[in-house]
């Protein structure tokens, strides 16, 4: 049964506008999986940032694209990169029994080149913004606030360039369509391969320019239940072959 957030997201879906500029009759974008059935995608790859982006970049150009999309509900050993999602090994806390690992992604990434220009979905305001600078986790980060039919939610942009946080005020509006942040590279977002990580949150709780894009598997139907697909809004899932 769909969320009343679901419901109402569905009934303006024509209404949105695109979150990049992405022109389907001349250019591609193609689907990536960073599953863990992906066997190419070893340790060894996603661990270092620089083979990280090989990797992503040799996949659009093997495939034509200009865009690479997927992850969400998208179980991902990769995480292991970064410390920031086994709370054991960030800590250094031993405990009898192993801490379950955070390792399921709940929002849906888009790859393209550093500087891809990121655009408002559906007017809000600004609710917070951070520079999430721990290895492996958001970098810049964006959160807008929306209301759609009394339905109030938000939306989060993770991974920007952090150029983008400073002309940004707390309750400032964005018009649909307003230019919003580009495509962070590895030094402002988290140290990652330049991507957009796109998160639609009902219930946002006290979390301020920060909410989880990972989960542990045995809290899924919580996160995902309260981050519904992000294919609601940005809608490009229809493009893929």
């Amino acid at each position: 049964m769909k969320s009343a957030l679901e419901n109402v997201l569905q009934k303006h879906q024509p209404d949105f506008c695109p979150v990049i500029n992405f022109n389907a009759a001349k250019e591609k974008i193609a689907p990536i999986n960073l599953s863990k059935t992906n066997t190419e995608l070893t340790e060894e790859v996603y661990s270092d940032t620089k083979s990280f982006s090989s990797y992503i970049d040799n996949l659009k150009k093997e495939q034509g694209a200009k865009f690479l999309i997927g992850g969400y509900a998208e179980l991902r050993d990769m995480y292991k990169r970064s410390l920031l999602f086994d709370e054991e090994k960030k800590y250094g806390i031993e405990k009898p029994v192993a801490e379950e690992p955070r390792r399921l992604h709940i929002g849906t990434d888009i790859w393209g080149d550093a500087g891809t220009k990121i655009f408002v979905p559906v007017g809000g305001m600004v609710h917070s913004f951070a520079y999430n600078n721990n290895f492996g986790d958001y970098g810049a980060t964006i959160i807008l606030q929306h209301q759609l039919d009394t339905i109030v939610f938000h939306t989060l942009y993770g991974h920007l360039s952090l150029g983008d946080l400073a002309p940004l005020q707390e309750g400032k509006y964005v018009g649909r369509g307003e230019l919003l942040a580009h495509f962070g590279a590895p030094k402002d977002n988290g140290n990652w391969p330049p991507h957009l990580h796109f998160q639609i949150i009902d219930d946002l709780r006290l979390y301020e320019g920060d909410y989880p894009g990972v989960c542990k598997v045995s809290e899924s139907e919580k996160y995902l239940n309260n981050c519904p697909n992000p294919d609601l809004i940005i809608n490009l899932m229809r493009y893929l072959a």
